[in-house]
């Protein structure tokens, strides 16, 4: 398994964001003495992803920098969710950041790209690149 671990400036709207329009779900949320965000482990499906505070002054703190700091990403998150149309309008209702509209994929099944508030950047999709997704990835690779 594979859990991408970010950095946010204010993990308390990431919380809500995350949770809010991307549909992820609280699996546990460690908070520090003054009831801040320590540490944050959200799941969606069978996938999961962890965050904590950008100002935490530790070792792998020191690692990592922020999009802005780097002045853009140098990666990217995707999700494989079953239902991208759906999820889409959710996202678009909720005012998400939309940089790549919902479209059809070469590879098979459909997705669009968000930035989220602090600037990191997530593809949304229903192709699965070791799976069946409704036919498509079978029909369009013999796989």
């Amino acid at each position: 398994m594979i859990i991408p671990a970010l950095r946010y400036r204010d993990p308390e709207a990431m919380l809500a964001f995350l949770t809010g329009p991307l549909g992820f779900e609280e699996h546990a949320v460690y908070r520090d003495a003054e009831g801040g965000i320590a540490h944050a482990e959200l799941k969606l499906g069978s996938g999961m992803i962890m965050f904590g505070p950008a100002s935490r002054d530790n070792a792998y703190g020191k690692l990592v920098v922020s999009p802005e700091a780097a002045g853009g990403v140098t990666g990217s998150i995707y999700v494989v969710v079953s239902n991208v149309a759906g999820h889409f309008a959710r996202v678009v209702a909720a005012g998400g950041d939309i940089v790549l509209a919902l479209e059809e994929q070469p590879q098979g099944g459909q997705s669009y790209t968000l930035r989220d508030p602090e600037g990191q950047i997530w593809t949304f999709g229903d192709y699965h690149p070791e799976g069946d997704h409704d036919g498509r990835h079978d029909e369009k690779t013999g796989g």
